[in-house]
């Protein structure tokens, strides 16, 4: 190899040196998905199948049986027929800690991911034997636990010289390899760490390593395949327990199991989209897949920030999928534009346009008002089975004396409005420039608090202008929902325990039937009514609608502090969230006592009391 230093010398630069390595890998580390390292040992492997001649070739991810018949340990490795690696390459690749076997790019391999995500969570050692025209060597890549630094064991040769590989017999040579290629073993913390168990954070235990990569990867390369040890536990004998599945990535299983997909354009990117058949699949192959809705951004045929569950659940319903979610996939492809840099962090956990996270709420935004066909038929034939209950009247009735109260904010954002507005989150309303210029109509009227903002003194120097905007008369009520299990619009484990969701973008508030405050209440007033079961409907109806003017109140009123200088965003949002609409339920006085005088004077006519 050459030497770098002298080279640089040559130029007149001192090329700069890390002087605490283990510190830096163990920092970086940190940033990594705790599995991280199966993504990046799997991706190293298919560049070295793709480097062959035929472009083929296999990637096993299995037990080290090797290791397991000498001492009994289960240790996990990933073998690979690609082009291997020859004694002194894997020095040169492995020690140093950004180098790569591909070339390096910032849309390609970065040539640190395997060291940092593996190496950190292998202190014991991360074993590379590799073979190259069918000669084998071995390296050893560790945490010296004695300097705390990470580089390669030595080896005393047969003739007493020290080097930092050594050759192999070919009775080690796994039976895929031939002529060339890999096998990485992950010795973990210790010798007698078992690497088979799956880490904390992993999903799926018994399946941890096809779950992730299934749910990594969109598609593998043609000609390149891909297998995952399961039931390792079990004897090698029992094949039907103890066996290789092969890993497809989530498109075979999105193709095999959709009744609709498509495509949507939105600015900058692709929705690509798919509708589920509503069948046992969705839960029963959760195992090894995303099998049912979720979220996630694609790039370069892997899978970034996928969001599945409760938190998948939300994001579809930002993107307008409210009802029937379960059944939808909506995977987003940014546009590699050469204006825009597309690319990930160097821990690959996000992927970056510009430098800056993905705009996920305006994807959902653009993605709702071009709905696909398909997708507003399935919600609206899930919708047809929410509560038809209408409230709203009777709340607006109840309300009109006091909604002055509610000073929401009456003006929008209108390319052509003769109105000039200001503030942040104008979306649903702002105030008026000229308005706000008129109320502050001295410099002695401000205290010292206001410091800088807009007006008094300040608006002899601040640019006319600001959003183009119109008066406008919103509707404060936002559309309501009941939602519910036993008719199909909630999932179980969506909003769990929680009384309610507003999806602020859309003035959509679901309400969860089944929590428990609502169902305590319907109990105990038929209880207090004789516990007659011909009541239910009509107690439910109370119930509900008085449990839907809180809120509702509540809704209007945290929407009057918008544009507020003490109501930031974030704020607004933590107001509105479930937790939030949760407590907004809790207080049960007044509910109670509303419901009873409603039901008393309903009732009285049929000749039920309603007690006192």
């Amino acid at each position: 190899m050459s030497d770098p230093t002298a080279a640089a010398s040559a130029s007149g630069t001192l090329p700069i040196k890390v002087k605490n390595t283990g510190f830096l890998l163990d920092r970086l580390g940190e940033d990594c998905h705790p599995l991280q390292y199966l993504r990046e040992l799997t991706t190293n492997a298919i560049e070295a199948v793709l480097r062959t001649p035929s472009r083929s070739g296999e990637i096993v991810w299995d037990v080290d049986w090797i290791t397991y018949d000498l001492k009994g340990v289960h240790k996990l490795c990933i073998t690979d027929n690609g082009d291997g690696m020859a004694g002194p390459q894997m020095v040169d690749y492995i020690n140093q800690l950004s180098s790569s076997g591909s070339e390096q790019s910032m849309s390609g391999n970065y040539g640190i991911g395997a060291k940092i995500a593996t190496a950190t969570r292998n202190h014991a050692g991360v074993m590379y034997l590799s073979w190259r025209e069918g000669q084998g060597a071995l390296i050893h890549f560790w945490k010296d636990s004695v300097t705390g630094a990470y580089g390669l064991k030595q080896f005393k040769t047969p003739a007493g010289e020290y080097q930092h590989f050594m050759y192999v017999e070919d009775e080690v040579k796994p039976s895929m390899i031939v002529q060339h290629g890999t096998k990485v073993v992950l010795m973990g913390s210790s010798e007698s760490q078992d690497t088979m168990q799956p880490p904390p954070e992993a999903a799926a235990p018994s399946r941890w390593i096809s779950k992730y990569l299934n749910t990594r990867y969109f598609h593998f390369p043609a000609g390149v395949t891909v297998r995952a040890r399961e039931g390792w536990q079990n004897p090698r004998t029992d094949k039907d327990r103890n066996l290789l599945r092969t890993i497809t990535g989530q498109e075979k299983y999105l193709a095999e199991h959709s009744i609709y997909s498509g495509r949507t354009r939105l600015a900058g990117a692709t929705a690509h989209w798919w509708i589920l058949r509503d069948e046992p699949a969705l839960g029963n192959n959760s195992g090894f897949v995303e099998s049912s809705g979720h979220v996630a951004a694609l790039y370069q045929d892997e899978l970034y920030e996928i969001v599945s569950g409760r938190a998948g659940t939300a994001r579809l319903q930002n993107f307008g999928v409210v009802f029937g979610y379960r059944q939808v996939v909506i995977y987003v492809e940014p546009d590699a534009l050469v204006e825009k840099k597309l690319t990930t962090n160097t821990a690959r956990t996000m992927l970056l346009i510009n430098n800056e996270s993905l705009p996920w709420a305006e994807w959902a935004l653009e993605f709702r008002d071009n709905m696909p066909k398909e997708i507003s038929a399935l919600i609206a034939e899930k919708a047809a089975g929410a509560s038809v209950a209408d409230h709203s009247k009777s709340i607006r009735e109840r309300l009109k004396q006091i909604l002055e109260l509610f000073k929401v904010t009456r003006y929008r954002p209108a390319p052509e409005g003769q109105l000039q507005i200001e503030g942040e989150g104008l979306s649903r309303g702002g105030q008026s420039k000229r308005q706000k210029l008129s109320e502050q109509t001295s410099v002695s009227t401000h205290s010292a608090a206001d410091g800088a903002s807009a007006g008094g003194v300040y608006a002899i120097f601040q640019k006319e202008g600001g959003k183009p905007g119109e008066r406008v008369h919103p509707d404060l009520f936002p559309s309501v929902s009941w939602i519910t299990t036993k008719d199909g619009t909630r999932s179980a484990g969506d909003m769990e325990d929680r009384a309610a969701r507003f999806l602020i973008d859309q003035n959509r508030l679901l309400i969860n039937a089944d929590f428990r405050v609502f169902t305590d209440m319907v109990g105990k007033i038929i209880e207090d009514l004789g516990g007659n079961p011909a009541l239910l409907e009509v107690v439910t109806d109370a119930v509900h609608g008085w449990f839907e003017q809180a809120l509702v109140e509540a809704i209007i009123g945290i929407q009057a502090l918008r544009n507020s200088k003490e109501w930031s965003v974030t704020s607004l949002e933590n107001a509105l969230s479930d937790e939030a609409l949760t407590t907004v339920v809790m207080p049960r006085y007044h509910v109670h006592n509303s419901v009873r005088r409603e039901l008393g004077s309903k009732l009285g006519k049929l000749g039920v009391s309603a007690g006192n």
